[in-house]
Protein backbone atom coordinates (compact mmCIF):
# COMPACT_ATOMS: atom_id res chain seq x y z
CA UNK A 1 0.00 0.00 0.00
CA UNK A 2 1.42 3.49 -0.61
CA UNK A 3 1.85 6.25 1.96
CA UNK A 4 -0.93 8.04 0.38
CA UNK A 5 -3.45 5.15 0.80
CA UNK A 6 -2.31 3.97 3.99
CA UNK A 7 -2.51 7.23 5.50
CA UNK A 8 -6.26 7.56 3.82
CA UNK A 9 -7.29 4.27 5.22
CA UNK A 10 -5.98 5.47 8.88
CA UNK A 11 -7.67 9.00 8.38
CA UNK A 12 -10.86 7.26 7.61
CA UNK A 13 -11.00 4.59 10.79
CA UNK A 14 -9.73 7.58 13.07
CA UNK A 15 -11.20 10.58 12.31
CA UNK A 16 -15.29 11.30 11.40
CA UNK A 17 -16.43 12.29 8.20
CA UNK A 18 -18.04 15.22 8.79
CA UNK A 19 -14.45 16.90 8.45
CA UNK A 20 -14.60 16.86 5.01
CA UNK A 21 -11.60 16.15 3.02
CA UNK A 22 -10.64 16.99 -0.55
CA UNK A 23 -7.35 15.26 -1.37
CA UNK A 24 -6.61 12.08 -1.66
CA UNK A 25 -3.00 12.78 -1.18
CA UNK A 26 -1.14 13.83 2.40
CA UNK A 27 1.40 16.98 3.12
CA UNK A 28 5.16 16.63 3.76
CA UNK A 29 6.37 19.59 3.01
CA UNK A 30 5.40 23.57 1.71
CA UNK A 31 7.19 26.43 0.17
CA UNK A 32 5.68 29.36 -1.27
CA UNK A 33 2.79 28.37 -3.71
CA UNK A 34 4.03 24.65 -3.45
CA UNK A 35 3.38 22.00 -1.82
CA UNK A 36 5.01 18.35 -1.94
CA UNK A 37 3.17 14.69 -0.89
CA UNK A 38 4.44 12.29 1.49
CA UNK A 39 5.10 10.59 -2.11
CA UNK A 40 7.29 13.19 -3.78
CA UNK A 41 4.39 14.72 -5.66
CA UNK A 42 4.63 18.09 -6.17
CA UNK A 43 1.56 20.36 -6.75
CA UNK A 44 0.67 24.27 -7.02
CA UNK A 45 -1.44 25.39 -4.30
CA UNK A 46 -4.41 27.48 -5.90
CA UNK A 47 -6.36 26.82 -2.39
CA UNK A 48 -3.51 28.70 0.00
CA UNK A 49 -5.34 26.71 3.04
CA UNK A 50 -8.99 28.69 2.03
CA UNK A 51 -7.20 31.93 1.99
CA UNK A 52 -4.92 32.17 4.92
CA UNK A 53 -1.19 32.21 3.41
CA UNK A 54 -1.44 35.24 1.20
CA UNK A 55 2.29 35.42 1.96
CA UNK A 56 2.38 31.97 0.95
CA UNK A 57 4.10 28.81 2.82
CA UNK A 58 6.53 29.29 5.44
CA UNK A 59 7.32 32.98 4.21
CA UNK A 60 11.33 33.28 5.56
CA UNK A 61 10.20 36.77 7.47
CA UNK A 62 6.98 35.40 9.26
CA UNK A 63 8.99 32.19 10.02
CA UNK A 64 11.50 34.03 12.05
CA UNK A 65 9.33 35.66 14.06
CA UNK A 66 8.03 32.93 15.01
CA UNK A 67 10.87 31.24 15.96
CA UNK A 68 11.86 34.10 17.90
CA UNK A 69 8.95 34.68 19.57
CA UNK A 70 8.87 30.97 20.20
CA UNK A 71 12.18 31.06 22.26
CA UNK A 72 10.99 33.80 24.44
CA UNK A 73 7.68 32.15 25.55
CA UNK A 74 4.84 30.57 23.88
CA UNK A 75 1.78 31.15 26.04
CA UNK A 76 0.99 32.75 29.10
CA UNK A 77 -3.20 33.68 28.18
CA UNK A 78 -3.28 37.21 27.60
CA UNK A 79 -5.68 37.60 30.03
CA UNK A 80 -3.55 36.92 32.42
CA UNK A 81 -0.32 37.94 31.90
CA UNK A 82 -0.35 40.12 28.85
CA UNK A 83 2.50 41.07 26.43
CA UNK A 84 3.32 43.88 24.30
CA UNK A 85 2.80 42.05 21.07
CA UNK A 86 -0.67 42.19 21.59
CA UNK A 87 -1.01 45.61 21.72
CA UNK A 88 1.50 46.38 18.88
CA UNK A 89 -0.77 44.45 16.68
CA UNK A 90 -3.67 45.82 17.92
CA UNK A 91 -2.90 49.43 17.43
CA UNK A 92 -2.04 48.74 14.24
CA UNK A 93 -4.83 47.31 12.70
CA UNK A 94 -6.88 50.52 14.76
CA UNK A 95 -4.16 52.14 12.11
CA UNK A 96 -5.40 50.68 9.19
CA UNK A 97 -8.86 49.31 9.20
CA UNK A 98 -11.53 51.23 7.55
CA UNK A 99 -13.80 52.81 10.93
CA UNK A 100 -14.07 56.11 11.46
CA UNK A 101 -12.84 57.30 14.63
CA UNK A 102 -11.04 56.09 17.62
CA UNK A 103 -10.82 52.20 17.05
CA UNK A 104 -9.72 48.74 19.66
CA UNK A 105 -9.32 45.71 18.53
CA UNK A 106 -9.33 42.40 20.35
CA UNK A 107 -8.03 39.11 19.15
CA UNK A 108 -9.68 35.60 19.27
CA UNK A 109 -8.31 32.50 17.42
CA UNK A 110 -10.85 31.06 14.78
CA UNK A 111 -12.93 33.45 11.91
CA UNK A 112 -15.94 31.93 13.88
CA UNK A 113 -14.93 33.51 17.02
CA UNK A 114 -14.73 36.65 15.79
CA UNK A 115 -17.98 36.29 14.26
CA UNK A 116 -19.56 35.58 17.48
CA UNK A 117 -17.78 38.43 19.34
CA UNK A 118 -18.74 41.12 16.49
CA UNK A 119 -22.57 39.81 17.19
CA UNK A 120 -21.59 39.70 20.96
CA UNK A 121 -20.45 43.23 21.26
CA UNK A 122 -23.31 45.13 18.54
CA UNK A 123 -25.51 43.71 21.20
CA UNK A 124 -24.38 44.95 24.13
CA UNK A 125 -23.68 47.90 22.29
CA UNK A 126 -26.79 48.56 21.24
CA UNK A 127 -28.86 46.96 24.09
CA UNK A 128 -30.88 44.89 20.57
CA UNK A 129 -30.83 41.39 20.28
CA UNK A 130 -31.64 41.10 15.86
CA UNK A 131 -28.78 40.29 13.55
CA UNK A 132 -29.67 40.18 9.81
CA UNK A 133 -27.67 38.72 7.50
CA UNK A 134 -27.75 37.66 3.85
CA UNK A 135 -28.28 34.61 1.29
CA UNK A 136 -25.29 32.74 0.04
CA UNK A 137 -23.10 34.07 3.25
CA UNK A 138 -20.68 31.93 5.59
CA UNK A 139 -19.53 33.04 8.73
CA UNK A 140 -18.33 29.82 10.56
CA UNK A 141 -19.59 26.64 12.06
CA UNK A 142 -19.97 27.66 15.40
CA UNK A 143 -24.20 27.76 15.93
CA UNK A 144 -24.12 31.48 15.62
CA UNK A 145 -22.20 31.06 12.40
CA UNK A 146 -24.36 28.81 11.10
CA UNK A 147 -27.26 30.58 11.91
CA UNK A 148 -25.51 33.52 9.96
CA UNK A 149 -25.18 31.46 7.30
CA UNK A 150 -26.93 31.89 4.52
CA UNK A 151 -26.26 28.20 2.63
CA UNK A 152 -27.98 24.74 4.02
CA UNK A 153 -25.97 22.33 2.73
CA UNK A 154 -23.48 21.51 3.78
CA UNK A 155 -23.28 23.66 7.25
CA UNK A 156 -26.41 22.97 8.84
CA UNK A 157 -27.83 19.95 7.76
CA UNK A 158 -28.65 17.77 10.77
CA UNK A 159 -27.74 20.70 13.43
CA UNK A 160 -31.69 21.14 14.91
CA UNK A 161 -32.65 24.95 15.61
CA UNK A 162 -30.37 27.47 15.01
CA UNK A 163 -30.30 30.18 17.36
CA UNK A 164 -33.37 32.75 17.37
CA UNK A 165 -33.63 36.32 16.21
CA UNK A 166 -31.53 35.80 12.90
CA UNK A 167 -33.36 36.67 9.87
CA UNK A 168 -31.82 36.74 6.10
CA UNK A 169 -32.10 39.01 3.09
CA UNK A 170 -30.90 38.14 -0.46
CA UNK A 171 -27.62 39.36 -1.82
CA UNK A 172 -27.13 41.31 -4.55
CA UNK A 173 -26.36 39.17 -7.57
CA UNK A 174 -27.66 40.75 -10.69
CA UNK A 175 -26.48 37.70 -13.28
CA UNK A 176 -28.99 35.48 -10.84
CA UNK A 177 -31.78 38.08 -10.79
CA UNK A 178 -31.57 40.01 -7.55
CA UNK A 179 -30.32 43.58 -7.98
CA UNK A 180 -29.46 46.39 -5.42
CA UNK A 181 -32.88 47.73 -5.41
CA UNK A 182 -34.34 43.90 -5.04
CA UNK A 183 -32.18 43.54 -2.04
CA UNK A 184 -33.08 47.25 -0.36
CA UNK A 185 -36.84 46.71 -0.81
CA UNK A 186 -36.65 42.96 0.68
CA UNK A 187 -34.71 44.59 3.82
CA UNK A 188 -37.79 47.19 4.05
CA UNK A 189 -40.14 44.09 3.92
CA UNK A 190 -38.63 42.19 6.49
CA UNK A 191 -38.25 45.23 9.03
CA UNK A 192 -42.62 45.30 7.81
CA UNK A 193 -42.68 41.73 8.31
CA UNK A 194 -40.55 39.61 10.32
CA UNK A 195 -38.38 42.38 12.69
CA UNK A 196 -39.09 46.16 13.81
CA UNK A 197 -35.61 48.16 12.91
CA UNK A 198 -35.34 49.34 16.16
CA UNK A 199 -34.78 45.81 17.77
CA UNK A 200 -32.01 45.17 15.01
CA UNK A 201 -28.19 45.12 16.31
CA UNK A 202 -26.35 44.62 13.61
CA UNK A 203 -26.37 44.04 9.35
CA UNK A 204 -23.35 41.42 8.50
CA UNK A 205 -22.22 40.67 5.43
CA UNK A 206 -19.03 39.71 3.72
CA UNK A 207 -18.10 42.37 0.69
CA UNK A 208 -17.20 39.75 -1.21
CA UNK A 209 -18.98 36.78 -0.63
CA UNK A 210 -16.86 33.70 0.09
CA UNK A 211 -18.15 30.15 0.68
CA UNK A 212 -20.79 31.64 -1.18
CA UNK A 213 -19.33 32.28 -5.11
CA UNK A 214 -17.08 35.25 -4.51
CA UNK A 215 -19.90 37.58 -5.72
CA UNK A 216 -18.94 41.26 -4.86
CA UNK A 217 -21.18 43.54 -3.10
CA UNK A 218 -21.66 46.50 -5.46
CA UNK A 219 -20.84 50.26 -3.53
CA UNK A 220 -24.27 51.62 -4.68
CA UNK A 221 -25.35 48.74 -2.02
CA UNK A 222 -23.15 48.99 0.62
CA UNK A 223 -23.96 52.99 0.54
CA UNK A 224 -27.44 51.77 1.03
CA UNK A 225 -27.09 49.80 3.71
CA UNK A 226 -24.82 52.32 5.73
CA UNK A 227 -27.95 54.41 5.43
CA UNK A 228 -30.42 52.22 6.53
CA UNK A 229 -28.01 51.40 9.30
CA UNK A 230 -27.43 55.15 10.21
CA UNK A 231 -31.36 55.62 10.24
CA UNK A 232 -32.22 53.22 12.46
CA UNK A 233 -29.33 52.78 14.90
CA UNK A 234 -28.35 49.51 13.05
CA UNK A 235 -24.17 48.76 13.35
CA UNK A 236 -22.89 47.57 10.39
CA UNK A 237 -20.27 44.28 10.39
CA UNK A 238 -17.98 44.13 7.84
CA UNK A 239 -16.94 40.33 7.65
CA UNK A 240 -13.33 40.61 6.03
CA UNK A 241 -12.26 37.41 7.04
CA UNK A 242 -11.72 35.79 3.65
CA UNK A 243 -11.03 39.33 1.92
CA UNK A 244 -8.88 40.70 3.82
CA UNK A 245 -4.74 41.22 3.53
CA UNK A 246 -4.58 42.29 0.21
CA UNK A 247 -6.17 39.15 -1.16
CA UNK A 248 -8.63 41.67 -3.12
CA UNK A 249 -5.97 44.75 -4.22
CA UNK A 250 -6.52 46.63 -1.12
CA UNK A 251 -5.77 45.64 2.47
CA UNK A 252 -9.74 44.92 3.14
CA UNK A 253 -12.26 44.77 0.77
CA UNK A 254 -14.30 47.98 2.82
CA UNK A 255 -11.40 50.07 1.20
CA UNK A 256 -12.51 49.46 -2.61
CA UNK A 257 -16.36 51.19 -1.61
CA UNK A 258 -15.13 54.31 0.66
CA UNK A 259 -18.02 52.86 3.11
CA UNK A 260 -17.03 52.52 6.77
CA UNK A 261 -18.65 49.51 8.94
CA UNK A 262 -18.51 49.76 12.33
CA UNK A 263 -17.12 46.38 13.06
CA UNK A 264 -14.70 44.48 11.62
CA UNK A 265 -13.90 40.60 11.82
CA UNK A 266 -10.86 39.21 10.44
CA UNK A 267 -9.10 35.96 10.32
CA UNK A 268 -7.62 33.86 7.89
CA UNK A 269 -4.08 35.52 6.12
CA UNK A 270 -4.10 38.09 9.18
CA UNK A 271 -1.35 35.51 10.83
CA UNK A 272 -0.03 33.61 7.59
CA UNK A 273 -1.12 29.78 8.72
CA UNK A 274 -1.21 30.36 12.42
CA UNK A 275 -4.55 30.55 14.37
CA UNK A 276 -5.52 34.39 14.87
CA UNK A 277 -8.49 36.12 14.88
CA UNK A 278 -9.61 39.80 14.69
CA UNK A 279 -12.50 42.01 15.49
CA UNK A 280 -11.48 45.99 15.44
CA UNK A 281 -14.47 48.28 15.96
CA UNK A 282 -15.30 51.85 17.08
CA UNK A 283 -13.98 52.34 20.65
CA UNK A 284 -17.13 53.05 22.03
CA UNK A 285 -18.76 49.86 21.27
CA UNK A 286 -15.38 47.27 21.92
CA UNK A 287 -15.87 49.08 25.07
CA UNK A 288 -19.43 47.95 25.66
CA UNK A 289 -18.95 44.26 26.96
CA UNK A 290 -17.84 44.42 31.17
CA UNK A 291 -14.26 43.05 31.72
CA UNK A 292 -13.70 39.24 31.31
CA UNK A 293 -16.90 39.17 28.60
CA UNK A 294 -14.20 38.93 25.94
CA UNK A 295 -11.46 36.77 25.42
CA UNK A 296 -10.36 32.99 25.09
CA UNK A 297 -7.68 30.87 26.63
CA UNK A 298 -5.72 30.73 23.51
CA UNK A 299 -7.09 33.96 21.97
CA UNK A 300 -3.99 36.02 21.05
CA UNK A 301 -1.44 33.11 21.00
CA UNK A 302 1.93 34.99 21.41
CA UNK A 303 3.23 33.09 18.07
CA UNK A 304 0.44 34.22 16.05
CA UNK A 305 0.87 37.82 17.00
CA UNK A 306 4.34 37.87 15.71
CA UNK A 307 3.42 36.11 12.82
CA UNK A 308 0.77 38.63 12.13
CA UNK A 309 3.21 41.43 12.99
CA UNK A 310 5.34 39.97 10.31
CA UNK A 311 2.69 39.59 7.90
CA UNK A 312 1.60 43.31 7.67
CA UNK A 313 5.24 44.03 7.07
CA UNK A 314 5.67 41.65 4.09
CA UNK A 315 2.40 43.10 2.72
CA UNK A 316 3.94 46.85 2.77
CA UNK A 317 7.56 45.93 1.78
CA UNK A 318 6.28 43.67 -1.06
CA UNK A 319 3.54 45.64 -2.04
CA UNK A 320 1.06 42.91 -2.17
CA UNK A 321 -1.77 44.61 -2.89
CA UNK A 322 -0.28 45.94 -6.25
CA UNK A 323 0.93 42.64 -6.63
CA UNK A 324 -2.89 41.35 -6.57
CA UNK A 325 -4.27 43.86 -9.09
CA UNK A 326 -1.71 42.09 -11.53
CA UNK A 327 -2.42 38.85 -10.26
CA UNK A 328 -6.19 39.31 -11.06
CA UNK A 329 -5.85 41.02 -14.03
CA UNK A 330 -3.82 38.31 -15.76
CA UNK A 331 -6.04 35.02 -14.29
CA UNK A 332 -9.23 36.62 -15.85
CA UNK A 333 -7.74 37.69 -18.93
CA UNK A 334 -6.65 33.92 -19.26
CA UNK A 335 -10.14 32.86 -17.91
CA UNK A 336 -11.87 35.07 -20.43
CA UNK A 337 -9.69 34.13 -23.38
CA UNK A 338 -11.73 31.07 -23.07
CA UNK A 339 -15.12 31.94 -23.65
CA UNK A 340 -15.13 31.48 -27.14
CA UNK A 341 -14.47 28.13 -27.23
CA UNK A 342 -16.03 27.12 -23.36
CA UNK A 343 -19.97 27.63 -23.80
CA UNK A 344 -20.04 26.68 -20.22
CA UNK A 345 -18.36 29.95 -18.93
CA UNK A 346 -21.43 32.03 -17.34
CA UNK A 347 -19.30 34.51 -15.26
CA UNK A 348 -15.33 35.51 -14.99
CA UNK A 349 -15.56 37.98 -11.95
CA UNK A 350 -13.26 39.19 -8.58
CA UNK A 351 -11.10 42.27 -6.84
CA UNK A 352 -8.04 41.95 -7.34
CA UNK A 353 -6.60 38.35 -6.77
CA UNK A 354 -9.59 37.00 -5.41
CA UNK A 355 -11.38 35.54 -8.82
CA UNK A 356 -13.65 33.14 -9.53
CA UNK A 357 -14.99 31.39 -12.77
CA UNK A 358 -18.84 30.43 -12.82
CA UNK A 359 -19.91 27.65 -14.90
CA UNK A 360 -23.74 26.83 -16.37
CA UNK A 361 -24.85 24.52 -18.72
CA UNK A 362 -23.83 25.70 -21.70
CA UNK A 363 -26.71 27.30 -23.54
CA UNK A 364 -28.50 28.34 -20.13
CA UNK A 365 -28.23 30.05 -17.19
CA UNK A 366 -28.45 26.32 -15.31
CA UNK A 367 -25.76 26.02 -13.02
CA UNK A 368 -23.57 23.13 -14.06
CA UNK A 369 -21.83 21.75 -10.66
CA UNK A 370 -20.72 18.75 -12.46
CA UNK A 371 -18.50 21.04 -15.38
CA UNK A 372 -16.57 23.16 -12.35
CA UNK A 373 -16.16 19.49 -10.55
CA UNK A 374 -14.49 17.87 -13.64
CA UNK A 375 -12.41 20.74 -13.92
CA UNK A 376 -11.29 20.23 -10.21
CA UNK A 377 -10.38 16.93 -10.68
CA UNK A 378 -8.55 17.37 -13.58
CA UNK A 379 -6.52 20.36 -12.41
CA UNK A 380 -5.42 17.94 -9.94
CA UNK A 381 -4.57 15.13 -11.57
CA UNK A 382 -2.30 17.78 -13.94
CA UNK A 383 -1.20 19.48 -10.08
CA UNK A 384 -3.26 22.35 -9.41
CA UNK A 385 -4.85 22.02 -6.52
CA UNK A 386 -8.12 23.71 -6.40
CA UNK A 387 -11.42 24.85 -4.63
CA UNK A 388 -15.10 25.07 -5.48
CA UNK A 389 -17.70 27.19 -4.10
CA UNK A 390 -20.88 29.10 -4.70
CA UNK A 391 -24.39 27.72 -3.47
CA UNK A 392 -24.94 25.56 -6.41
CA UNK A 393 -21.35 24.38 -5.85
CA UNK A 394 -20.72 25.35 -9.73
CA UNK A 395 -18.14 28.30 -9.43
CA UNK A 396 -14.36 27.86 -9.01
CA UNK A 397 -12.69 30.33 -6.34
CA UNK A 398 -8.87 31.15 -7.06
CA UNK A 399 -6.80 31.77 -3.93
CA UNK A 400 -3.27 31.28 -4.73
CA UNK A 401 -0.52 33.24 -2.38
CA UNK A 402 0.10 36.69 -3.66
CA UNK A 403 3.51 35.99 -3.35
CA UNK A 404 3.61 33.05 -6.10
CA UNK A 405 6.81 32.83 -8.26
CA UNK A 406 6.13 34.37 -11.77
CA UNK A 407 7.09 31.13 -13.38
CA UNK A 408 4.89 29.14 -11.00
CA UNK A 409 2.38 31.20 -12.14
CA UNK A 410 2.45 31.25 -15.12
CA UNK A 411 1.98 26.93 -14.99
CA UNK A 412 -0.68 27.22 -13.00
CA UNK A 413 -2.45 29.28 -15.88
CA UNK A 414 -1.58 26.56 -18.74
CA UNK A 415 -2.73 23.75 -16.32
CA UNK A 416 -6.18 25.40 -15.33
CA UNK A 417 -6.21 25.91 -19.09
CA UNK A 418 -6.05 22.65 -19.96
CA UNK A 419 -7.75 21.20 -17.17
CA UNK A 420 -10.96 23.39 -18.70
CA UNK A 421 -10.86 22.39 -22.17
CA UNK A 422 -10.26 18.66 -21.23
Amino acid sequence: MSKNADLHARRLAATPRGVGVLGDFFVERAENSLVWDVEGRRFIDFAAGIAVLNTGHRHPKVTAAVKAQLDAFSHTCYQVVPYEGYVRLAETLNEIVPITGPKKTAFFTTGAEAVENAVKVARAATGRSGIIAFSGAFHGRTLMGMALTGKVNPYKIGFGPMPADVYHAPFPIPMHGVTVADSIKALHTLFKADVDPKRVAAIILEPVQGEGGFYVAPTEFLVELRKICDEHGILLIADEIQTGFARTGKTFAMDHHGVKADLITMAKSLAGGFPLSALTGRAELMDAAAPGGLGGTYAGSPMAVAAALAVLDVIKEEKLNERAERLGAALKERLNSLKASVPQIADVRGLGFMVAVEFNKAGSHEPDADFAKKVQTEAMKRGLILLTCGVYSNVIRFLAPLTIEDAVFAEALDILDAAIKA
